[in-house]
């Protein structure tokens, strides 16, 4: 059974009226890290373009804030696990983005772009241990310092779909240059 807008209560509804506008959505206030990244990676140009690419093994720490503890808690025994971050070091936005294995224009939508209207981002990560605060990472692409918003357990069961189409991707035949988004 679906909610329906009569199901919504008044306060929370004048709240949050968006059905029919979309540009009258509210301000998200009040997101506050949960941790920081300790990464070897010190520079963008270093930091691998994706999770898992590195040439090298590189491990790095997800430090959580004093009082996470108990958010951690029964992450040990998951192999991978999802981090959404901010993307500090992102300088502006841009809509259309030239991708690195492509040489067309893409809407950032379509891409992994960090280079986006909000700067967040979302990366599958290993997980190697748990030591209260600290987490222990590989197969990242955190630069140092990167403020995590969320860390949620990564389930093959729900989060793997081998047979799902990459639009665009699925077309390109060559892996096109070597460049940082454009």
């Amino acid at each position: 059974m679906s909610l329906g807008p009569k199901d919504i209560d008044a306060a929370a509804a004048k709240e949050f009226s968006v059905e029919e506008d979309p540009n009258r959505l509210p301000e998200l206030n009040g997101l506050q890290p949960v941790g920081i990244i300790h990464s070897p990676y010190r520079n963008h140009f270093a930091t691998p373009r994706q999770p898992g690419t590195a040439a090298e093994v590189a491990d790095g720490w997800i430090i959580l804030r004093r009082g996470m503890q108990n958010c951690a808690r029964d992450l040990q025994g998951f192999e991978r696990i999802w981090v959404i971050f901010w993307l500090c070091y992102s300088r502006g936005w841009k809509p259309m983005v030239v991708p690195p294995r492509d040489t067309q224009h893409r809407g950032v939508f379509a891409t992994r772009s960090p280079h986006r209207p909000n700067p967040l981002g979302m990366s599958c990560v290993r997980l190697l241990n748990c030591q209260g605060l600290k987490l222990l990472i590989r197969d990242h692409d955190f630069l140092h310092g990167t403020p995590v918003l969320d860390i949620k357990p990564y389930i093959p069961a729900y989060d793997a779909h081998p047979q799902a189409q990459a639009g665009w991707l699925d077309g390109l035949q060559d892996p096109g240059p070597d460049h940082r988004w454009c």
